[in-house]
């Protein structure tokens, strides 16, 4: 699958691997909604598991972002993981995922990463007056969480 892949996409994927029979893509995100569409149609990988980031405050493009892929017929999970600038939009995949609109929306509400096209971009798990994104690792916490506290609740927090 790998090859086939490289071979129709060529350095659109960065870096292809294996480990302990677990394959993983990186890839350009130019191509990554084309490919997720094959992964699905052409791969049979038909349930998006989890769509996940991790942030590195320090890099030009700060945000490893990563679909995580299973395939029931042949039991088998892909990762696909493009990079991505602080404010670029990545395009949403609800489209090709339904479960995707949830997992999108917690990515948003925890790192501040859009998904242009999403039907309902908002928060999930935190207040909509929530300021910042708590997966940051430059965000503080304990400040945040004692202002929220102050003004939502009139009382000191207990951080």
């Amino acid at each position: 699958m790998v090859g086939k892949l490289k071979g129709q996409y060529g350095s659109g994927i960065r870096e292809a691997s294996t480990y302990l029979g677990q394959n993983y893509l990186v890839v350009e995100p130019s191509i990554v909604l084309e490919l997720l569409q094959i992964l699905r149609d052409g791969e049979q990988f038909d349930y998006c598991v989890d769509i996940t980031a991790v942030h590195y405050p320090q890099r030009d493009k700060q945000f490893d972002l990563l679909w995580i892929l299973y395939s029931f017929p042949k039991n088998e999970r892909v990762r696909v993981k493009i990079m991505v600038a602080d404010g670029e939009s990545v395009p949403s995949v609800t489209a090709v995922w339904a479960t995707a609109n949830w997992l999108e929306r917690e990515v948003f509400d925890m790192f501040g990463i859009r998904f242009g096209g999403h039907p309902d971009l908002k928060r999930i798990l935190l207040p909509d007056g929530w300021k910042g994104h708590p997966l940051r690792k430059d965000y503080g916490i304990i400040q945040q969480d004692q202002e929220w506290v102050k003004a939502n609740l009139g009382i000191e927090s207990g951080q």
